[in-house]
């Protein structure tokens, strides 16, 4: 391109003709042979009436009618545009691939007698135990089975604060190791690796073309056949009736440099991009810009409870002693985690963790034959007492007096007592997200109606949904009644957005206008959700929906102005006040400032 500008000048400056006429002929070939050869092969294909056909008659008419600086020149701000075009979406594409270009080629892998094997990451399967150093890439999916350290999950998820990861912790592909050496357990090879995952969505995110994209291309199908044949009537009619050819020519030529739609062609499918790029910086992945458009439409956002709007996972809350019992906080929790030993269910594991952190013994008291009682808790032994551990059901089929005791609403409750007198209550709850209630707030502030829906009691339900301002909740749901409450959510409200995590979302997910998954969720949610949110915090809901809106906005921003531009040149062109540098400026100057308007969403503040 250098040359062939650098060509151009000289042309322009030298005096005598015949070297004027070969500097620009080689400047035209060089600038423009990209654009004659395009259309060369597409005319072959059956493919005429595009923006490089346009191009190629357009400049070839200027020489027919002795324009030949204005035929270089379209040429050379064509080129121009299109490397300011190209820059544009190199930066997109950066900003996609640098926040998830993550693909290992190569993993530590470790043998049975402890030897450590370098192997292509393809070769590794599920089981394998891989090495990963301080300093190096997390390359598969899998769990930690040795050491203990610190994960920079920034890459994937956007949070900057690194995860501590020990034996048993989960472990996503994409993310840093910073400190000690860790050992983990494959789950996932390649192929199936969250990275992996992701970058196959982005690159085929192309083929998930919203709407209005769609209707650029059928647009452009009938827009350019039509400008071409009233280039055509320009040329011809008017000269057969006043014999100035090279007027009414030339008017044709301009109008078809003006008429090309590289604006619209480019800029609308760049805006998407730009925002999938934006998302994917903050740890948001759309999978493609069909599902941008899809949530700029959406009026109701739908959430799962636990996973989503709470992390998941129970933790003791209060400890309540019964009035007149010799017992304190500590104690009761001793026996409670003393009872709960032996049992695996997340209520006994939340008891025996906050019994841990505490680490505190009472005596040298035994808990001895522990019995389960099946949906009601444990029967056990204590110095020869019999000790209940367990619901209302547990106490209450054991005549245990509780007219001391008043449940917390919400609160998943283990009650205690021993020889048949109540001692008092332990208050165990999922844990509401830090981020949830602000998140809440924001959706609101864009207008959207927040709604819950759970398989978990009503009262638990209740309680979430008021502790962070949710609008509505559907509580004691079985997977297939979720699907029909988003339906009826749908019919009264308008276009859903669904979040949820589990295997048993990925229906509702499916079902839903947008379908959001927590990245910390199950695979099966993950890959039949339209958008997935690494953080797998609530804030990027309402980020996702400001990005999309913003995509809805510059899209429409830019096709009004490029064809407000393009129809006020082509009147100018068609009365012959409009030359052909002016036809440039409608072409390519109005492309350029439509890929700079597409761009800012790049830059644009969101969260």
């Amino acid at each position: 391109m250098l040359v062939g500008a650098g060509l151009f000048v000289a042309g322009l400056a030298v005096p005598n003709m015949a070297v004027k006429l070969v500097l620009l002929i080689a400047a035209y070939l060089l600038l423009g042979r990209h654009v004659l050869l395009t259309a060369i092969k597409n005319i072959g294909r059956g493919q005429v009436f595009d923006e490089n056909f346009l191009m190629a008659v357009a400049t070839i008419g200027a020489w027919a009618v002795g324009s030949f600086d204005e035929a270089v020149g379209v040429m050379l701000f064509y080129r121009v545009g299109e490397y300011f075009e190209d820059r544009a979406v190199d930066r997109s594409r950066r900003q996609i691939m640098d926040a998830i270009d993550l693909r290992p080629e190569t993993v530590n892998l470790v043998g049975a007698d402890g030897s450590i094997s370098v192997i292509p990451a393809e070769d590794a399967a599920e089981g394998d135990i891989v090495l990963v150093r301080p300093g190096d890439r997390v390359p598969l999916d899998g769990e930690v089975s040795e050491g203990e350290t610190r994960l920079d999950t920034s890459a994937v998820t956007g949070e900057p604060v690194p995860v501590r990861v020990t034996v048993g912790d989960r472990v996503t592909s994409g993310c840093v190791n910073t400190d000690g050496a860790v050992k983990i357990r494959v789950t996932h090879v390649l192929a199936e690796s969250m990275v992996q995952r992701i970058l196959d969505s982005v690159e085929n995110a192309a083929a998930r073309k919203p709407k209005i994209d769609r209707f650029i291309t059928r647009f452009s199908r009938v827009y350019t056949p039509a400008v071409v044949a009233i280039a055509l009537l320009t040329a011809i009619v008017p000269s057969l009736f006043t014999g100035e050819w090279h007027k009414w020519v030339y008017t044709a030529m301009t109008f078809l440099v003006i008429s090309c739609p590289c604006a619209l062609v480019l800029s609308v499918p760049l805006t998407y991009f730009s925002g999938i790029g934006a998302g994917s910086r903050r740890g948001i992945l759309f999978k493609g810009g069909a599902s941008l458009e899809a949530l700029n439409n959406v009026k109701t956002v739908v959430m799962d409870k636990t996973g989503t709007i709470t992390k998941g996972n129970f933790v003791v809350q209060n400890i309540v002693p019964a009035k007149g019992v010799p017992l304190n906080e500590g104690e009761l929790l001793w026996l409670a985690a003393k009872c709960e030993s032996a049992s695996t269910h997340p209520i006994a594991r939340s008891i025996l963790t906050a019994y841990e952190e505490r680490g505190t013994e009472h005596g040298n008291s035994t808990v001895e034959n522990i019995r389960e009682q099946a949906g009601e808790g444990v029967i056990a032994s204590l110095e020869g007492k019999t000790v209940l551990c367990g619901n209302v059901k547990l106490m209450e089929h054991s005549n245990i007096d509780l007219s001391g005791y008043h449940g917390t609403p919400g609160s998943t409750e283990v009650l205690l007592a021993l020889d048949g007198r109540f001692l008092g209550h332990i208050d165990i709850a999922d844990t509401v997200k830090p981020d949830a209630k602000q998140a809440i707030g924001r959706m609101k502030a864009q207008g959207l109606r927040t709604a819950m829906l759970t398989g978990d009691g009503q009262a638990s339900a209740d309680a979430v949904a008021q502790s962070v301002g949710i609008d509505e909740v559907h509580a004691r749901l079985l997977p297939q009644d979720k699907l029909a409450a988003l339906n009826e959510i749908r019919e009264k409200n308008g276009a859903v957005m669904f979040v949820g995590d589990g295997i048993n979302d990925a229906p509702v997910l499916a079902g839903a206008d947008v379908g959001a998954a927590m990245g910390s969720g199950a695979d099966a949610a993950i890959e039949a959700a339209d958008v997935v949110f690494m953080k797998a915090d609530l804030s990027s809901v309402p980020t996702s929906v400001k990005i999309a809106r913003s995509a809805d906005i510059i899209s429409k921003e830019n096709i009004i102005f490029a064809l407000a531009v393009k129809l006020l040149v082509m009147v100018l062109g068609l009365i012959g006040i409009a030359s052909m540098w002016l036809a440039v400026f409608a072409d390519t100057g109005v492309a350029m400032l439509c890929v700079l308007n597409s761009v800012r969403m790049l830059y644009k503040k969101f969260d």
